[in-house]
């Protein structure tokens, strides 16, 4: 049985975490336009300081809606694609608020809080599904282990997208004859690290991703041998969960390989986030198989 109150609160936190965040992101954008080229590095950052406090905020209203859909349906929050979107951003913002405990990322927060806002905008809507019981084939650990890997690794690959469209930016931009710059170039190039450091910090998130991508695959296929009697079932959603895999495993070994620039083996890591918005938006909603129940 669920509980549509519970389910009815989520809602509300998810609402919630939208209103906190926009005004975060809101606050990081005033940050970047008013970083100039003469600023004092000592200046108070007020907008960005409170950005990050709404940024957190926003990550434990999310962790409590995630929490109280859970609890709505006496299982793991991880059933359809509207709980996976809510997980995945709650992971998104976990992860860069725990990553800016130690680092200085409040350049980064209008390029995080973007794409989970326009996640959670399509998962409210779009996405969304009503509380319900799981397929008795689903009700298995392998379901908790499988599925919230794959998410957080994916929140991991989300973060290190928008670093990668920045290191492509900014290597452009610092390629410019500064003369020739307008203010705006100016004030993004200012803005953002220099592009290697970039560069070090996408590559970064990439190789902690990437194996526990790999371990979803493997995970996956144990979980299938147990639901369905087939480690492999040339299914839709295992097909494109390895070609994400090939795409990746591609970028890491032009990274390794001399004669690949860091540019260019990016466009590799850009195509392998755009096979996992395909995964999401497209297989899950459009091809049938033994995965169609992600698609509810």
């Amino acid at each position: 049985m669920t509980n549509e109150t519970l389910s009815q609160y989520a809602n509300l936190g998810v609402y919630s975490a939208m209103a906190v965040l926009t005004i975060a992101m809101i606050a990081f954008a005033i940050d970047l336009a008013g970083t100039a080229p003469k600023m004092s590095s000592d200046r108070p950052r007020k907008a960005a300081g409170v950005a990050m406090m709404l940024t957190r905020l926003g990550g434990l209203l999310l962790v409590a809606a995630a929490a109280l859909r859970g609890l709505s349906v006496h299982r793991p929050p991880l059933g359809n694609m509207f709980e996976f979107a809510l997980v995945g951003c709650m992971f998104v913002i976990v992860v860069f608020v725990a990553i800016s405990l130690r680092r200085d990322l409040r350049w980064l927060g209008l390029f995080v809080i973007g794409p989970v806002l326009l996640t959670l905008g399509l998962a409210i809507t779009v996405f969304y599904t009503d509380a319900s019981e799981l397929l008795p084939s689903l009700k298995s650990v392998w379901l908790v282990i499988h599925v919230t890997v794959a998410t957080f690794s994916v929140a991991l690959f989300t973060i290190a997208f928008s670093v990668t469209i920045l290191h492509l930016v900014q290597t452009w931009l610092e390629a410019q004859e500064p003369e020739g710059m307008s203010r705006l170039r100016t004030t993004v190039t200012t803005a953002l690290p220099p592009a290697r450091s970039l560069d070090r910090t996408a590559y970064g998130l990439h190789v902690v991703a990437f194996p526990l991508w790999t371990f979803t695959l493997i995970a996956g296929a144990i979980w299938a041998e147990q639901a369905w009697g087939h480690y492999w079932n040339w299914d839709p959603k295992e097909v494109w969960t390895f070609v994400i895999w090939v795409v990746y495993a591609a970028y890491l070994h032009a990274r390794a390989t001399t004669g690949w620039t860091p540019r260019a083996a990016n466009y590799l890591a850009l195509a392998g986030y755009g096979c996992i918005l395909v995964n999401y938006m497209v297989v899950n909603v459009y091809f049938v198989g033994q995965h169609s129940y992600s698609g509810m």
